[in-house]
């Protein structure tokens, strides 16, 4: 397995966000188009035995990682004569890479909003677009069905650009066949209402590998105790260590995407995944260990009634972080 960092600039609204297990699933469907059925099936023998032929994380501002999710009182607390406001440090949930040299309590300092991550401190904009739903046998809207409704979208600058890490094994998918792959999803556009013009993207340079180690990222001198995760994860019965780990939930109520929307059940059963940003302590670290987690469903434990074959991503890429270990005493 190596780990690759793609960049990422959109060209339009998102309607999803570009979270690692919604990009796995819709990269699913790309590579059924692009080299066949049999061959996806091949590439997902074992994925849920802890052998994925890929993981990807979220889509994460470029030169960025999550800031950890830990109890506040692991920071280090301010010095000045007025103290941040907490609600200001609450937004402040991107770590700059350069800053992971620092000491840990001192991360929080570093970090930085979504507007101050954007490009000229422009902040990713919400708008509300409206839809309606036009009535053939009165040529107008209406009630129920056809009362008009507005969905979310999500922009961003023109010059926002993001990191997604991909591990890959490149044995049974190449380098070549990942990047036609997310070339295609950009092209396409990538989730909700892609098929009006949402969701697209388009890659940055060539992907550079171990993107994270070779900027210094990971520590080399073997004082490493946690993983920080870069995406949504299923850690559960993985022997993590339950007290020192800390993150937060999240219940991603799936539905199938491609041809499986018009199966006539395209919602799947409700996951329970820890967000990214989660720091996980295992019995021993493995510092090279380039992901955690476990992949979910499949026709033994399905996650879907229309699919059963049906797996979701629960795996994560992840660095090796040093955390003071008197902060769980």
């Amino acid at each position: 397995m190596q780990t690759l960092r793609f960049t990422l600039r959109p060209l339009s609204a998102f309607g999803t966000p570009l979270a690692g297990d919604t990009l796995f699933g819709q990269l699913c469907w790309t590579l059924r188009h692009q080299l066949g059925n049999a061959r996806l099936t091949e590439l997902l023998h074992a994925y849920t035995s802890g052998q994925p032929f890929v993981v990807l994380s979220d889509a994460l501002p470029a030169g960025h990682v999550p800031l950890p999710n830990v109890p506040s009182d692991v920071w280090q607390k301010s010095t000045a004569t007025e103290a941040p406001d907490r609600k200001v440090l609450k937004k402040r949930k991107w770590l700059p890479i350069a800053s992971l040299a620092q000491p840990f309590n001192q991360w929080q300092s570093a970090a930085k909003s979504d507007a101050q991550v954007a490009p000229e401190a422009s902040t990713p904009i919400e708008r509300a677009q409206p839809h309606n739903t036009i009535n053939r046998q009165t040529g107008t809207t209406g009630e129920g069905q056809f009362a008009p409704y507005a969905m979310p979208q999500l922009w961003f600058h023109p010059a926002m650009q993001f990191d997604l890490y991909v591990v890959l094994d490149d044995t049974r998918l190449s380098l070549a066949e990942v990047t036609a792959a997310l070339t295609y999803m950009g092209e396409v556009g990538f989730g909700r209402d892609a098929s009006i013009g949402l969701g697209k993207f388009e890659l940055v340079g060539d992907a550079v590998l171990n993107g994270l180690r070779c900027e210094g990222a990971v520590p080399t001198d073997g004082t490493a105790n946690s993983y920080l995760t870069l995406g949504p994860c299923a850690p559960q019965g993985l022997g993590f260590c339950p007290v020192r780990s800390t993150y937060q939930v999240v219940t991603r109520f799936g539905r199938h995407g491609d041809a499986a929307v018009q199966s006539g059940q395209p919602f799947k059963r409700p996951v329970l995944l820890a967000k990214a940003g989660g720091v996980f302590w295992p019995e021993t670290l493995d510092a090279s260990r380039q992901f955690i987690g476990q992949g979910l469903g499949g026709a033994s434990n399905p996650v879907s009634l229309a699919m059963s074959e049906t797996v979701q991503q629960g795996y994560t890429p992840v660095i090796a972080i040093t955390q003071p270990v008197e902060t769980h005493a």
